[in-house]
C-alpha cells in the first residue's frame, strides 16, 4: 500500500477518535516540542566592555551558564561592570528576550579557568550563553530554551560546532580542576545536569527536524 494512503488513513482515524475540539490537542501531543514554538524572540543589543581587545574567538564550542541573579537588570549590570570584569555573548531572559553583548568572534570573559576537550582557556574558542535565573532553584523556561535554540542553530551551522562541544560552565571548570588539582578555581555552580540534558534533548530534536532553520 502506498505510504501516502497509509498516512491519510491514520489521519482519518485520528479525526474519528478525536472530535474536532480535541484534535488540536492530539496534534500537540504528537508533535516534537522543538516544532511547537514558531515564535521569533526579541533581540536587543547590550554591549559589554568586558572582552579581550587583543585576541579573537575561534568559535569551536558553546558554554551554557545561569546568572544566579534575581533580576535581568542585575545580571546585565554585573555583565557590563568594569569592576567585575565578566562578560558573555548572549543573555536570555525568562520570556526569551535575548540581550546580545558581543559578536561570536569576540573573546569575552565568561569561562575563567576552563578546559574543553583537553584545550584550556575556553574564553578564546567558545560562545557564552547566560540564562537569567538559577537552575538550582527553578528550571529554565520553555521560552529560554526555544530562544537559545533559535540563537544557536545558525551559529552551529556557520561555525560547524560539534553538538558535543555544547557544555555547561561546571563541566569545563571541573575538567580544569581535575588537571590542576592544586590550583584554586572558585566559582558558582552553573546549570544543573538535569536542565542541561533537557536543553540538549530539545536542541537535538530541533536540529534533526529542521537542520537549517
Amino acid at each position: 500500500m502506498n505510504k501516502f494512503v497509509i498516512i491519510k488513513i491514520c489521519l482519518l482515524a485520528a479525526a474519528i477518535l478525536y472530535p474536532a475540539n480535541n484534535f488540536g490537542e492530539f496534534q500537540r501531543r504528537n508533535t516534537p516540542q522543538s516544532q511547537l514554538s514558531k515564535k521569533k524572540y526579541k533581540e536587543k543589543k547590550y554591549p559589554t566592555p568586558n572582552y579581550d581587545h587583543n585576541r579573537s574567538n575561534t568559535v569551536e564550542g558553546v558554554i551554557l551558564h545561569h546568572t544566579a541573579e534575581p533580576t535581568i537588570e542585575k545580571s546585565l549590570e554585573i555583565l557590563t561592570s568594569l569592576k567585575k570584569k565578566v562578560g558573555t555573548h548572549c543573555v536570555i531572559d525568562l520570556d526569551g528576550t535575548r540581550y546580545i553583548m558581543c559578536e561570536p568572534e569576540v573573546a569575552t570573559y565568561h569561562a575563567g579557568f576552563s578546559i574543553l576537550n583537553g584545550k584550556e582557556g575556553c574564553n578564546y574558542f567558545t560562545i557564552g550563553i547566560e540564562f537569567q535565573g538559577n537552575t538550582l532553584e527553578k528550571p529554565l523556561t520553555k521560552d529560554q530554551i526555544y530562544s537559545a535554540i533559535e540563537y544557536l542553530k545558525p551559529l552551529i551551522l556557520k561555525y560547524r560546532i560539534p553538538i558535543n562541544n555544547i557544555v555547561t560552565h561546571e563541566m569545563v571548570r571541573q575538567a580544569y580542576k581535575r588537571k590542576h588539582p592544586h590550583k584554586r578555581c572558585s566559582g558558582k555552580v552553573d546549570i544543573t545536569q538535569t536542565e542541561y540534558k533537557r536543553f540538549m534533548k530539545l536542541l537535538r530534536q530541533s536540529i534533526e527536524t529542521n537542520p537549517k532553520r
